[in-house]
């Protein structure tokens, strides 16, 4: 039997993830901004990639809510929007205290790397470092949950959650406290302390959520009023 025919790709997924990746950390790091018009071409020139992969990845942006579209051509960043970013972290929050449960039952250690990394994150000014220091931590309680939806489900939302704090962090430095809840957090689950560990998440997302808000709320007004 002769194999099947299949159309030839325009281009390899990796290639689209790559655009995507590389869009999305524009937009997280607010180089591009909230209400910037993108147009193919433009960032087909800057990527130097055809234009086939970079609708491909404005598409995947238009549908997870990073960008909508533009009057007559392209698309917009999307604005930051407060009751959004709250209603994401409500289900984060859910989803982060469940896998400290799990992870607690397998008495997981969190690599003292990791904490005294995001410490040292905390104390500078690189962005991109506090928020990959702050995913660090949590990627390292959902993997350890052993539950692979709870890994696939918080990273959905850490995309939006990425971009929120890259507009607060480039206003304000990094609580202290998050890593003392943090470690609190490693702590309870080393130890085998489910209910303990749970708890303590779920307050350190309500704390974050608030802090966030209130923030993100002041970055708003600011834009409004340069």
């Amino acid at each position: 039997m002769p194999p099947p025919k299949l159309v030839r790709l325009e281009s390899t997924p990796d290639l689209v993830e790559q655009v995507y990746r590389r869009l999305l950390d524009a937009i997280s790091e607010g180089a591009l901004a909230p209400g910037q018009r993108i147009t193919q071409e433009d960032i087909a020139d800057q990527l130097a990639v055809s234009r086939q992969p970079v609708l491909q990845a404005l598409r995947l942006l238009k549908k997870d809510g990073f960008v909508q579209d533009a009057p007559g051509r392209g698309v917009l960043v999307a604005p930051l929007d407060t009751d959004a970013t709250l209603k994401v972290y409500q289900v984060r929050g859910a989803l982060d205290a469940l896998a400290a449960r799990l992870a607690a039952t397998h008495k997981f250690r969190i690599d003292p790397a990791i904490l005294s990394h995001g410490r040292k994150a905390a104390r500078g000014r690189d962005v991109r470092a506090m928020i990959d220091a702050d995913l660090a931590f949590h990627d390292a309680i959902y993997e350890a949950s052993g539950n692979p939806l709870i890994v696939e489900t918080a990273h959905q939302h850490w995309r939006h959650l990425r971009r929120v704090m890259g507009a607060v962090l480039q206003q304000s430095r990094q609580r202290d406290a998050v890593w003392d809840e943090h470690e609190a957090i490693a702590r309870a689950i080393a130890a085998g302390d489910g209910d303990k560990a749970a708890r303590l998440m779920d307050a350190h997302g309500h704390k974050a959520a608030d802090n966030l808000a209130r923030q993100l709320d002041g970055v708003l007004t600011a834009s409004l009023h340069p």
